[in-house]
């Protein structure tokens, strides 16, 4: 009898430990799946968090729009004089996109690298339009002009760039950068119609981070200089 007892209490006990292994090995795969998840979560909270401090911190400020009006009586060229915002992230210009509007027309302009120009050594008018090199505004072939900057796109005039990022194909500005985005609006056969009293508004949108705001109206009347309708305007 006692023999038989002692049998089944070692029966009971192999039950038992088999039980228990399981029990250790389940506890284990749970750890191991809940320590990946945890791992998995955190690098994503990490991305998410670089990512939408990012999108915040990052964006274009505008320091100042200027046009320029001719004998039309409206602004042929504007100039938008753009920066990053403090703490941004560098931005790359050709993935930025102009959205402007007078009210009748809205256009959406995409960056040129033909219309480019490097102007950190000065320069006397950036709105000059040359016929012995290229600029922002128009090409040429030396002599005449063969292009005029097209009403879909805007170039750009490097003003300010200490470490060189800003380039025609890869035009990135980071902290402390200064250009200016060029726009025909009059210049060749280009009409977006920015005569006297005109609202106009809209956006300077880059790839991420904050937009930069356009909202201006147009003077009241363009002053004569030198009996012509030619000169410069502070808009925005």
């Amino acid at each position: 009898m006692m023999s038989y007892i002692r049998g089944k209490k070692g029966a009971m006990g192999i039950g038992t430990l088999i039980v228990f292994i399981a029990m250790v090995l389940v506890a284990a795969v749970a750890a191991a799946v809940l320590i990946n998840t945890s791992g998995f979560l955190q690098q994503k909270a990490m991305a998410t968090g670089k990512q939408s401090t990012e999108q915040v911190a990052s964006g274009l400020y505008i320091k100042e729009i200027q046009g320029r009006y001719n004998t039309t009586n409206q602004i042929s060229q504007l100039a938008i004089f753009i920066t990053p915002n403090a703490g941004s992230a560098p931005i790359d210009l050709s993935q930025v996109k102009i959205q402007i509007s007078n009210g009748t027309k809205t256009l959406i302009l995409t960056y040129n690298s033909s219309f480019y120009s490097d102007n950190t050594s000065g320069t006397s008018d950036i709105f000059d339009v040359p016929t012995t090199a290229n600029s922002s505004w128009a090409l040429s072939n030396g002599t005449a002009i063969t292009a005029y900057l097209p009403a879909n796109n805007f170039g750009i005039i490097v003003l300010q760039d200490a470490d060189g990022s800003c380039k025609a194909n890869t035009p990135v500005i980071d902290s402390g950068d200064l250009v200016v985005l060029t726009i025909n609006t009059g210049l060749n056969t280009v009409n977006l119609g920015l005569a006297p009293r005109t609202q106009v508004t809209g956006s300077v949108i880059p790839e991420f981070g904050a937009p930069a705001v356009i909202s201006f109206v147009t003077p009241a009347t363009y002053v004569l200089n030198s009996n012509t309708k030619d000169g410069v305007v502070t808009l925005q």
